[in-house]
């Protein structure tokens, strides 16, 4: 058991003006499961990479450990090769058995460490690196996002694991890994680093009742402040006027006054002009105390949706259909029935190779072209209501290169409003000018679920739209789901999510 303690963590990527860290200091023991959270491009992974030393930094990082990092990088000509190979180059001196054994605790089989890792589901690549990971000793683990693009069951698999082990710090934003797999959090605040015993839940449970005192603080010390405020106004003018009758007096008016009255004047003004500054001393304690209590809220903009109604019930509907890439390949697809009703939500859920993807593809085919050159690989029925709008999210985000300007010129999106959008989902401006191959791959996600959001449509079609989001953005999009209720076809594998907001889950 040792701890890691940072003093006065400052670091800024080069040639950007926006500070990730500044003047940082906290302690964390490496026995501890520790949660990480905090919103997209808060810097995360950036402080995982700070650990590695692969960043320079101003500050002190102290600790005695040695550290390993999840995921283990895999250029494309190291994809073409098998993981036994690569074991070392990932983790030197790595022992084969004691891989052999974390991969029987990941429920897989030796043999995925025979074959091609490019030929890996993404479930097999996960295990087989997780392995490698835990298969040392005395170290502490840096475990970034490690269920992103896996499905229920794998995740379940995960987090099972996860459970039994000890000494690392997980990324995630699923609620549900990061309460069954942690005993304490670190969070990264607007403006503040906390560490705090505990999971998710329990955090967030303290957080609301701190925020909720915090804002009857302000609004305690805002009443104060504007009471004083008046006092020593009323107080102010009072000294003035009596301040202006020590000189000037008509006798014949006021026949009790004579010059010597001016000492006694002055002296009461100067009472009161003393009673004016301690009002004033008392303003300023209560607007440093008030300074502050607001900083860390959690105040998430309320988001805005459009969906279109359209005149029938039934918008989609598809019977025995099977799916195959190429005439003589496997289905992907086959013999699936399903239907979707105007005001639905669905959620597909199945394991990764099942098909939900190519469902969805085939929907959005069949509502872009009825030509026959689209229904190559395909037999059974699918009907797709006639001009029916989609609003539309895949999985991948590489795509994402260049200007926000010259992405919303090239979808027709107006500019000035998506950039509100993504405001409000809590990108900072700063990123606005800067090219999307920049941003977190949770900011890449935000650019096409505001896309998405700015999109009127009959149906929106979310393949895995959470991946990398952060917890905080999570909930503001079920409100808005919720509050909206537009038809949906969702894939995505964020249990409390899906609870949520599903009207319907399909099982493929």
């Amino acid at each position: 058991m040792a701890q890691i303690n940072v003093t006065n963590l400052t670091y800024s990527y080069e040639g950007s003006f926006d500070t990730i860290f500044e003047n940082v200091s906290f302690s964390v023991d490496t026995n501890w499961k520790l949660g990480f959270i905090g919103r997209n491009g808060k810097g995360k992974t950036t402080f995982l990479n700070l650990l590695m030393g692969n960043y320079d930094y101003s500050g002190i990082i102290a600790t005695s450990t040695h550290f390993d990092y999840f995921p283990y990088p895999v250029s494309e000509d190291q994809g073409r090769e098998c993981a036994i190979e690569l074991m070392d180059v990932w983790k030197p001196g790595c022992e084969q058995w004691r891989v052999i054994c974390e991969l029987g605790k990941l429920h897989a089989d030796a043999e995925i460490l025979y074959r091609p890792f490019d030929s890996l589901s993404q479930g097999e690549r996960t295990k087989v690196l997780l392995a490698v990971l835990f298969s040392g000793e005395n170290e502490f683990l840096l475990i970034d996002e490690p269920t992103n693009h896996l499905d229920h069951r794998a995740r379940e698999i995960v987090k099972q694991y996860l459970q039994e082990k000890r000494g690392f710090i997980l990324v995630s934003h699923d609620r549900d890994l990061l309460d069954a797999c942690v005993d304490h959090v670190l969070v990264l605040n607007r403006q503040t680093i906390e560490v705090q015993n505990g999971n998710f839940s329990s955090w967030w449970e303290n957080k609301n009742r701190a925020d909720q005192f915090a804002m009857a603080e302000n609004e305690k010390h805002r009443k104060e402040i504007a009471s004083l405020k008046r006092a020593a106004e009323q107080s102010r003018r009072w000294a003035d006027k009596n301040e202006s009758t020590k000189i000037g007096f008509d006798p014949v008016k006021e026949p009790d006054r004579c010059i010597s009255t001016r000492a006694y004047i002055g002296a009461k003004t100067k009472k009161v002009q003393s009673r004016v500054t301690q009002f004033e001393r008392r303003i300023d304690r209560e607007i440093e105390e008030k300074e502050g209590l607001l900083q860390d809220i959690e105040n998430p903009a309320v988001l805005k949706l459009n969906p279109l109604h359209y005149h029938k019930e039934r918008l989609i509907s598809c019977k025995d259909l099977t799916v195959r890439y190429g005439q003589d390949a496997e289905p992907v697809l086959r013999d699936f029935s399903f239907e979707l009703m105007q005001g639905e939500r669905v959620f597909l859920q199945g394991e990764n190779g099942c098909g939900k993807s190519t469902l969805i593809r085939t929907i959005l085919a069949e509502g872009e072209s009825n030509d026959a050159d689209c229904k190559d690989g395909q037999s059974g029925e699918i009907n797709v209501a006639s001009n029916l709008t989609f609003s539309y999210i895949c999985q991948d985000t590489g795509f994402l290169k260049g200007s926000i300007k010259d992405f919303c010129k090239e979808r027709r999106l107006e500019e000035s409003l998506f950039l509100t959008l993504l405001k409000k989902l809590d990108v900072d401006r700063v990123q606005f000018s800067k090219n999307m191959e920049e941003f977190s791959e949770g900011q890449k996600k935000k650019v096409l679920i505001a896309a998405s959001l700015i999109t009127p449509a009959h149906v929106y079609i979310w393949d895995e739209p959470l991946n990398y989001i952060d917890v905080f953005s999570r909930m503001q999009i079920e409100e808005l789901i919720l509050t909206y209720q537009p038809t949906m076809i969702l894939v995505d594998h964020d249990v409390r999510f899906r609870d949520k907001i599903a009207t319907r889950v399909v099982e493929m």
